[in-house]
């Protein structure tokens, strides 16, 4: 049949012309990805062979070959996995391009390491890092076999295979080395790269090796020597002269060794494995270039028997929290044998970041993914898991070092488990830690904060805002400050989500110091005096209310401000002011939701500040005079902005803001500009007012 040509998907070709163009030292990963690809094709036959054990009637036998072929400088790698169908080969390798291609460019041009390819999906042409020209020859159980073959140019050709010795099931990859790669030919650096980075493949890999063994044959020209000699020879001599001569000559043979005969390293016990085993099982398990953080190796016997190993890695992955990826990076083996990698309910979605392997002795072998979904075993095993993650965590937590690399991963994925695992929330809240407004520099646990309350102090407080910047020096902080009382400050969008569902820790409730129902440990006098203040300000309090009308449900007299002149929480069980925010920047939001949860705001004032004592004076003298109006306007939106929230009409405001500006350079404005009534009352009162106000504008 004709040789069909097809073009590579343009992101696949940018790849190729980056892999093959650009000098990476580390070229020996491609070797553990084309074996890791291989290992992944027999991992579909078996399975399906479960099934269905007719799908090895083409071939029993499960291996990877490497056969290096240094006359023709060609390095084979054959397995006996699935196979690939001429459409297969067509969308596998070259006209669809993988989710990973442009992420992995990405990272290769913001100088990540070539080793990360496996992680990307697209490791198989990691093969054009040592070729100039690869053949993939593949046959499947349901199509012919057929030759792919491409030299990276940007096309690439499939024929109908008539040339080549019939696989039976499987894919041989042949690799046209190029002249500077050809140690890649070399039994003793194969074996090297296997060892490093295949060990833990769960299939036999064969390296074909070639020996010269040494083999006695019958020697004619000697024999006829030899009777010519023999007269001449000593008669204690003649049982040797009897003897057949033969001479030595050396023959080729090819014998396949296997170089993967460790055993699985969950199977062992984990007294006798060293750091190094765990770590070099890690690579081999996630591709990832860096060691793991931190590992737990365990067993579970009794009514139900699995081992597991489970490693926390060090960094976050740069698609952690995406959607469409796989929900997590847990193997589940059945009795040794490779099930699936995506089981959704094997570990919750939170724990994703966790890499590893469960091997159950109790689940059936022929188990399908709606089946798993209602099996009770399972519910067992994620049970055990998330035990002992939160024991792994742990672990880490008693190095201060290690948990703080940790957290700044994966702190987010404890945030997001407070969230949704009821269940183990008190046990998660141990490993938070927020910056508190008596430890800015350094994270604090809730534990370590707990130690440092005043005996006074019944509840943990906190604050939420956009940034440490934005909320460290908050009105809302006056009074706990002066009081000694340590707050939280909160500046990741998802605490608020976490600490709203936490509600109290170790006993103690958490309160969010911006919201309306504060109650401060006071003493009796105290509590006295302000219920004498509230009395005193009613009528500045209704006099605020009317001038604001609907943009403030209520407005009382304050107990958290000491320096500030007012301040504007937010109703008990709606969003926060900092909620707010992050609703309004959700892309995707429903505007429905937010007429109902946005905020009641409730003004607070400041009975002891020299503004508000003054506005109280001229509200007493005068009700209706027109300058108080103007100024609680200037208050409000000032509040909003201390407060957390943003401007509805900044433009208002601006003007507001030049109309002080120009008195307090004595400017006269234009008539337009400025309605007269006002600015002619406004000018003697304000002038107090408006030089503090000016002073808090510098």
């Amino acid at each position: 049949m004709a040789t069909e040509s097809f073009g590579f998907q343009a992101e696949i070709s940018q790849l190729l012309d980056l892999i093959i163009n650009t000098f990476y030292s580390n070229k020996e990963i491609f070797l553990r990805e084309l074996i890791s690809n291989a290992s992944d094709a027999i991992d579909k036959i078996r399975y399906a062979s479960l099934t269905d054990p007719s799908v090895l009637d083409s071939g029993k036998d499960l291996f990877i070959r490497i056969t290096p072929d240094k006359e023709n400088k060609i390095l084979t790698i054959r397995d006996t996995g699935i196979g690939m169908t001429k459409a297969d080969l067509v969308n596998n390798l070259g006209t669809i391009a993988k989710s990973g291609t442009k992420g992995f460019m990405e990272a290769l041009q913001s100088g990540a390491d070539i080793s990360m390819i496996g992680q990307f999906g697209v490791g198989f042409y990691s093969a054009y890092l040592v070729a100039e020209r690869v053949q993939v020859i593949s046959k499947h159980n349901d199509d012919e076999q057929y030759i792919w073959e491409s030299a990276a140019g940007g096309t690439f050709t499939i024929t109908t295979d008539t040339v080549n010795p019939p696989l039976g099931r499987g894919s041989e990859i042949r690799l046209y080395l190029k002249e500077d790669q050809l140690e890649y030919l070399e039994e003793k650096r194969i074996k090297e790269i296997v060892k490093k980075h295949s060990e833990f493949i769960s299939y036999p890999i064969q390296l074909a090796v070639t020996k010269e063994v040494e083999k006695e044959v019958e020697d004619e020209e000697e024999v006829a020597e030899d009777k010519e000699e023999s007269k001449v020879e000593e008669v204690e001599d003649e049982d040797k002269a009897k003897e057949k001569k033969t001479k030595t000559i050396k023959e080729k043979q090819v014998t396949n060794e296997e170089l993967n005969k460790t055993k699985p390293l969950w199977t062992r016990n984990p007294a006798e494995i060293t750091p190094e085993e765990y770590a070099a099982f890690y690579k081999s398990l996630t591709n990832d270039w860096e060691e793991h953080l931190a590992v737990k190796h365990f067993s579970v016997e009794g009514q139900l028997e699995f081992k597991a190993i489970l490693y926390a890695p060090k960094r976050a992955p740069f698609d952690l929290f995406e959607s469409k990826k796989k929900r997590n990076n847990i193997k589940l083996y059945v009795r040794r044998v490779f099930i699936m990698d995506d089981c959704e309910d094997i570990i919750p979605e939170y724990l994703n970041f966790i890499k590893g392997i469960v091997d159950s002795e109790d689940l059936p072998l022929n188990i399908s993914r709606e089946t798993l979904q209602q099996n009770k075993i399972l519910k067992v095993i994620r049970k055990n898991l998330v035990k002992k993650c939160l024991d792994l965590f742990t672990e880490i937590s008693e190095d201060k070092d290690n948990f703080n690399k940790f957290y700044e991963s994966f702190g987010k994925n404890i945030k997001l488990g407070i969230h949704e695992d009821a269940q183990n929330r008190s046990k998660l809240a141990e490993f938070l830690r927020f910056y508190s407004t008596k430890s800015t520099e350094e994270m604090t646990s809730l534990k370590d904060y707990i130690t440092r309350m005043p005996e006074v102090q019944k509840n943990i407080y906190y604050l939420t805002g956009e940034s440490l910047s934005a909320v460290k020096d908050s009105p809302f902080l006056e009074v706990l400050k002066k009081k000694g009382f340590e707050t939280l400050l909160l500046v990741d969008p998802i605490d608020e989500y976490a600490i709203t569902q936490l509600k109290e820790f170790d006993g103690h409730k958490l309160v969010c110091v911006s919201k309306e129902g504060l109650e401060l440990e006071e003493t009796d006098e105290e509590k006295k005096a302000r219920e004498e203040e509230a009395k005193q300000f009613e009528d500045l309090c209704k006099a605020v209310k009317e001038a604001l009308g609907d943009k403030v449900e209520k407005v009382v007299v304050s107990n958290r401000i000491t320096d500030s002149p007012c301040v504007l929480v937010t109703g008990q069980f709606g969003w926060s002011s900092n909620m707010e925010r992050i609703m309004k920047a959700q892309a995707l939001r429903d505007s429905s939701m937010s007429s109902y949860m946005a905020s009641k705001k409730t003004l607070e004032l400041n009975p002891t500040n020299p503004i508000i004592k003054e506005l109280k004076r001229k509200v007493s003298e005068d009700k209706a005079d027109k300058s108080v109006r103007d100024l609680t306007y200037l208050l409000f939106e000032t509040a909003l902005l201390t407060s957390g929230f943003s401007l509805d009409d900044p433009t208002s405001f601006a003007k507001r803001i030049h109309r002080m500006i120009a008195l307090g350079l004595d400017v006269d404005e234009d008539e337009e500009s400025a309605p007269v009534a006002s600015t002619s009352t406004e000018a003697p009162v304000a002038e107090a007012a408006s030089t503090s106000a000016m002073e808090e504008i510098d």
